[in-house]
Parts: C-alpha cells; structure tokens; sequence
C-alpha cells in the first residue's frame, strides 16, 4: 500500500523574507531551547490543513481549488507581532502574525468552499493568518513560559510579502525530520 500524502495548502515566503523572520526570532529560539524549533526554509503561510490522503488525491485537490485561486487577486503581506496559540504563558504554537487583508481573507474562504465542495472537512474556525515559528512538544515549566514571553517583548520585527501564488505542499517524513516539498503552485489572478 502507497504510503499516504500529508497535503496542506500555503502561501510560501520568499527566501529572503524567511531568512529574515528566521534572524529575527533568534532570541526566541535561545530562550527556549525545548520548543520545536521551525527552519528558515520551512517558514510559510498555511492557508488549509488538508491531512493524510492517497497520492493521487493531489491532482484532485489541484483540480477543485484551481478556479477559486484563478479569480483570487494577488495580496500583500504585511507580517509582525508575535503570538501563541492559546497564548504566550501556556504556549503550544508560536507564531508570527500576518495583518488580515480582505483579499488575503477572501481566498482562504473560496479555498475552504472549494475544499469542501470535494469532500474535505469545512474548517469552522476563524481565520488567523500566522507563519508558524515553533511547536512546544511538552507542557513548558512557567519559568521557560516566562523566558518565550520576555524575550517575544524584545523582537521587534516588521516586513513585508506578497502573496502571488498558492501551493499545494506535502509534508515529507524523514530521520531528520519532516521536509516540505510543493506539489503544485497556482498562481493567483495577475500573480507572478
């Protein structure tokens, strides 16, 4: 039996503004050592989480969010301000923000009609943009809490993207860890 995708769908940063969201949260990663750390490469929107499918379910999902990305318009990002689900005393993710943007907002909606439209789950919960920093793996002492929260005080950083195109990604499972690998990129209406 074929070993199933672990799909989901992202907008993907531009090399440099990875590099620089990734410099930025440095004093994140050094206050917190035990937090699964995300790399530089990997850092990117996700727009929808669509889990483990067959192989051939990505041309299907290829196919059912085509229209929904070809009417989108292309949106800025602007990213800044650093959370964590649920919060930043009792961390679980951490994350950086990505401002809303109407535009941006109404091609995570059409993707999750689209989405729905061929079968996947309707993910009833609002919107957050975010690009994920870091997982906490295990419940955190709140003196480590403490030391994420003052040092996400003193990271200050602020930039910009734009959202062009949409990939349909797959994570890949290895010995050194998960790797993510586009499958499809679709670009948005006038996007490059």
């Amino acid at each position: 039996m074929p070993t199933p995708l672990r799909l989901f769908l992202a907008i993907n940063l531009p090399p440099a503004e990875r590099e620089a969201i990734h410099a930025a949260v440095a004093p994140l990663r050094s206050a917190a050592r035990s937090v699964s750390w995300v790399a530089a490469d990997k850092l990117h929107l996700t727009l929808k989480f669509i889990g483990a499918q067959p192989a051939e379910a990505a041309d299907a999902l290829h196919a059912a969010i085509a229209p929904a990305v070809a009417r989108a318009a292309p949106a800025p990002l602007e990213i800044g301000g650093l959370g964590a689900f649920p919060d930043l005393r009792a961390p679980r993710v951490i994350w950086m923000r990505v401002h809303p943007d109407p535009r941006l907002e109404l091609l995570h909606h059409d993707l999750e009609l689209a989405c729905a439209d061929a079968g996947y789950e309707l993910d009833g919960r609002t919107f957050r943009p975010h690009i994920t920093l870091g997982r906490v793996r295990e419940r955190l002492a709140p003196p480590a809490a403490r030391a994420i929260a003052d040092a996400a005080r003193g990271v200050h950083y602020r930039g910009r993207a734009r959202a062009a195109s949409v990939e349909i990604m797959c994570t890949e499972q290895s010995p050194q860890g998960n790797r993510y690998r586009a499958l499809a990129s679709l670009a948005l209406a006038g996007g490059t």
